[in-house]
């Protein structure tokens, strides 16, 4: 079993020790990848539109992206983790997401993402679980990702572990581990389910590249579509 997990920033604070407590019941039985943000992918997205029209190969960050990319495509857990700054996800975790705009769904998605699984760490002072969550959750899903675990917690007090109140460690210890006893009960070999919201949203995109390429338009991502038979009658999430 293999687990690549994306840290939001470098910090080894408290999302990164709900991050290790997840960890826990895998690090017997799995490879575990970790990248750390923004020193793995330390440039931002330059909006420059290559990855779109060109490929991928051609984004200037691309020997930082790919990496990162690979090792997503191997894994069979995905772990994203970031504190919640102002309400939202880290600079950092955002620069990256930016990169990866190519393998959202309307454009060129990987197949392999539509059997994968991932969970999301959190956590915020007092109120910005949810909207952090939502600023990852939406990259994921759009890559095509079904079966999506999340963790949020509010400290509500002091910004170190050790600090916290035991009743408060106590809390967010239990919960992890609740999660994580969920998904180390899963059998990795056999893909996710993909659910219904994932193939509408899929088939909404195979509708526009159907209707852009009998425009006329034989774009990167129309032949892209093409190749995997997605305009016909195969798709990402059925296995042969």
């Amino acid at each position: 079993m293999k687990i690549t997990v994306i840290n939001g920033t470098e910090k080894h604070g408290v999302t990164y020790k709900l991050k290790e407590q997840f960890l826990e019941p895998f690090k017997s039985v799995a490879e575990i990848t970790e990248y750390y943000l923004p020193k793995d992918c330390p440039s931002f997205c330059a909006g420059c539109t290559s990855c779109f029209m060109k490929g991928e190969e051609n984004c200037k960050d691309y020997s930082y992206v790919s990496t990162i990319e690979k090792s997503l495509l191997e894994a069979d857990l995905i772990v994203m983790t970031s504190p919640s700054y102002v309400m939202h996800a880290t600079g950092a975790m955002k620069a990256l997401l930016d990169h990866f705009g190519y393998r959202w769904m309307p454009h060129r998605p990987a197949p392999e993402m539509f059997g994968k699984r991932a969970v999301i760490i959190t956590q915020c002072l007092g109120a910005g679980a949810k909207s952090t969550t939502q600023d990852i959750k939406h990259s994921l899903s759009w890559w095509g990702i079904s079966k999506i675990g999340v963790f949020g917690g509010a400290l509500m007090g002091d910004i170190v572990w050790d600090k916290l109140s035991e009743k408060k460690r106590k809390s967010l210890t239990r919960k992890i581990n609740k999660l994580a006893r969920k998904f180390a009960k899963i059998n990795y070999a056999k893909p996710a389910h993909t659910k219904l919201a994932t193939k509408i949203k899929f088939n909404l995109c195979r509708m526009i590249q159907k209707k852009v390429r009998k425009n006329g338009i034989d774009g990167l991502d129309g032949k892209y579509w093409q190749e995997h038979g997605w305009l016909g009658k195969k798709r990402p999430w059925k296995r042969k």
